[in-house]
């Protein structure tokens, strides 16, 4: 009877061991303790991937047993890619396939999952991997494809796990947008190249040898993308040397036009004609279009202009993104590109130098919103947009052109003005050597001054210098060392407001050549308006006025320390703005001369044309209080350029102004989810004081406890002995 007890017992703690375990397999749950949520998929991730409406297959391509640190990002993968699954039921569904190789041969299934891997353009990258003291060079596939509908979507190589979320989010949204598009549009996207005749001439002069096989292979690339595009895509080759509307049409569209005069050819001997062609890809979806150059300008020290061919093979990437930006997939956003702002592109034609550009801030852009040229002088401002970005302006706008800005503001819409302070006018390398002066600086005034004035703001003509600012590593010739380039300043933490939730996890900034921005408060309170600082430089700035000079060698920090102090250089304003043209009649549209009917006045001068509707009195086009609208001020454009955006667009200052752009687009959760993963995490700034209590407590902390216990220990066996002595001696009196 106990044995049947015992054997009893021991079954029914074995069927309870078991259920708990299939009920661990199957009711599971985790607790992510990371700050930011780290190893969790975010609600927008969520959210996006709950709204597919065909199913979305994602097939993943990674080599197993991969050294560190890449051996922990397949499991990652897994994980997230659970909780995709998860979030987006049926419709998501992923697949790892096996890459790998046992003992360096690949077997009959990881080949052919190599082979489907390259043709959906994954290729294997090269790793390095340290086994017994020795550096190997290891291939591995690092892939990722995502499959909707007849759309696919190759990510980069995926090296590490920093912003990938963010990256399959995108995507996902992307392709999503995408299949909606392009299933509802009712005319081709025209994908035109624009190559004239002329240029075989002087190809082979210019080692451009493959130029007459460019109209084949890219009609073969276009024909492939054809497939993800629905059959929406139609190529046409144009020869602007014979067609005369192709050449009127290249010129409208400033495409890439070369003139030579008459030479000797250097591989053929023979007298070339003196002559001009032009080179293009233009891609275009009824009114709107975008190009892509095929001969690309460089410009080499000493050498000169060099021209060389796009490869043709690897343009598909580049199409693709162009076609989805000229379609509108992405939200519209605007970016003004007349009155001398900073160009997207640092393209130059021939014969002229290339300049600072935004192409990696465009790249980014481009991404995620569909951008729209604004040429304000020509068009003035399209009402499709919701947020206008103008960036670096260096010349006048009108009255007319300020009424465009302050209404689109006044319509509840979004402005990012990123003004610099002065004008920099680089002198010509004969004046440079022989006057020996660097760069002269003018003030920067276009206008724009007069409305910021009326909303409550302003930029004023200096530049912040830092003490905490880049430090530039002088070569050996040189000393060696570092010289502080104070007009850089580094913004630390402490400068960074972390209470808009855009802005919580970036840590550092850079900025060059910034201006302070100052906020009139009385007048921000006259309006309703909220203003709040988004950066500041650290207590330790000074600025620098009238006369500009940024050789490093001749700035110094001033001498007293009172004429330091911090200064805000990035504003965020809100709110109901009232109009700087509130109680004016519109300004008027500057146009053609006025027209005369022919008749004189006295003096012998042509009477004005009578204008029947010129009595006819008008009302309501002026917005004189605004819906609620957004401004951003920063008092420099140079935040934007490449040398401060990396390509890649992980740096800090990359995604800033990604998340300040979609901030002013109500797409905070999307900023949020960019910066969920921070690869620069700084220790926080401490006094000298504090650094050396440190320092002496990690040295003789630990000595001193250690002495401290032995004496605690001494003290307890002491009171102990003499609590025996004192029963002892208890006991003999009695």
């Amino acid at each position: 009877m106990n044995r049947l007890g015992k054997y009893g017992k021991f079954l029914a703690y074995l069927v309870l061991v078991v259920l708990i375990n299939l009920a661990g397999l199957t009711l599971f749950s985790r607790i992510d303790l990371t700050k930011h949520h780290v190893y969790s998929l975010s609600q927008e991730s969520r959210n996006v991937v709950a709204t597919l409406k065909e199913p979305l297959t994602v097939k993943v391509f990674f080599t197993k047993n991969l050294p560190a640190p890449y051996n922990g990002i397949e499991r990652y993968l897994h994980d997230m890619l659970d909780e995709y699954a998860e979030a987006g039921n049926h419709y998501f569904n992923y697949k790892f396939y096996n890459v790998s190789t046992k003992e360096g041969e690949a077997t009959p299934e990881s080949r052919a999952n190599q082979k489907l891997a390259e043709d959906y353009g994954i290729t294997p990258v090269q790793i390095r991997n340290i086994e017994q003291d020795q550096v190997k060079f290891q291939k591995a596939f690092m892939g990722m494809v995502l499959i909707h509908g007849d759309i696919v979507e190759k990510l980069p190589p995926i090296t590490a796990t920093d912003g990938l979320e963010y990256k399959i989010t995108s995507t996902i949204r992307k392709m999503n947008n995408k299949i909606s598009a392009f299933l509802a549009l009712d005319d081709k996207v025209q994908v035109k190249l624009f190559l004239s005749s002329t240029l075989n001439r002087v190809a082979g002069a210019m080692r451009m040898n493959n130029l007459s096989s460019v109209p084949e292979k890219l009609k073969k690339t276009v024909k492939s993308l054809n497939g993800k595009y629905y059959g929406k895509l139609e190529f046409i080759s144009l020869n602007p040397a014979t067609d005369k509307a192709a050449a009127k049409e290249a010129k409208a569209h400033n495409l890439l036009t070369l003139k030579w005069p008459a030479f000797r050819n250097p591989r053929t001997g023979i007298e070339e004609e003196a002559g001009s062609g032009t080179a293009g890809i233009l891609i275009q979806y009824k009114d709107k279009s975008q190009q892509i150059p095929l001969i690309i300008a460089e410009r080499i020290p000493l050498i000169g202009t060099q021209y060389r061919l796009a490869d043709v093979s690897k343009l598909g990437e580049s199409i693709s993104g162009v076609v989805d930006s000229v379609v509108d997939i992405n939200e519209k956003i605007g970016y003004l590109t007349d009155h001398g702002t900073v160009p997207l592109s640092s393209f130059a034609g021939m014969g002229q130098q290339s300049q600072p550009a935004l192409e990696n801030f465009q790249k980014m852009l481009s991404d995620t919103y569909s951008i729209s040229r604004v040429r304000m002088k020509e068009n003035g401002i399209p009402d499709d947009i919701n947020c206008l970005i103008i960036a670096g302006p260096t010349e006048s706008f009108s009255k007319y052109e300020l009424f465009q800005i302050d209404q689109f503001l006044m319509k509840g819409k979004s402005l990012a003005l990123f003004l610099d302070p002065f004008h920099e006018i680089k002198m010509q390398q004969n004046q440079y050597q022989f006057n020996r002066q660097g760069p002269v600086y003018i003030p920067n005034h276009t206008g724009l001054g007069k409305l910021l004035t009326h909303y409550g703001l302003s930029v004023q003509d200096a530049l912040v210098l830092d003490q905490k600012c880049y430090k530039q590593k002088l070569p050996q010739a040189y000393g060696g060392g570092e010289k502080p380039i104070y007009f850089a300043p580094i913004i630390q933490t402490a400068g960074i407001n972390g209470a808009f939730p855009f802005m919580e996890n970036i840590k550092e900034l850079v900025t060059i050549k910034a201006a302070p921005v100052e906020l009139k408060k009385d007048t921000l309170k006259d309006h309703g308006l909220t203003a709040e600082t988004i950066f500041s430089s650290s207590p330790e700035s000074w600025l620098m006025k009238g006369q500009i000079n940024l050789n490093p060698m001749f700035i110094h920090p001033p001498t007293e320390t009172a004429q330091m102090k911090s200064y805000p250089l990035a504003v965020l304003v809100s709110g109901k703005f009232s109009s700087y043209f509130a109680g004016k009649p519109a300004p008027v549209k500057p146009g053609k001369a006025e027209k005369t009917d022919g008749k004189k006045d006295r003096k012998g001068r042509k009477k004005k044309a009578e204008n029947p509707a010129g009595k006819i009195s008008e009302s309501g086009t002026v917005i004189s209080t605004g819906r609620p609208g957004k401004l951003l001020l920063i008092g420099t454009s140079e935040i934007l350029k490449d040398n401060v955006i990396d390509k890649e667009g992980n740096s800090p200052n990359a995604t800033f102004a990604m998340n300040i752009i979609d901030a002013l687009n109500n797409r905070v959760e999307t900023a949020k989810l960019r910066s969920k993963v921070q690869q620069f995490n700084p220790l926080k700034e401490t006094s000298a004081a504090v650094k050396t209590t440190v320092k002496a407590l990690n040295i003789a902390g630990l000595p001193i406890l250690v002495i401290l216990f032995g004496f605690l220990v001494l003290w307890r066996r002491s009171a102990r002995k003499r609590r025996i002595q004192w029963m002892f001696n208890s006991g003999k009196k009695e």
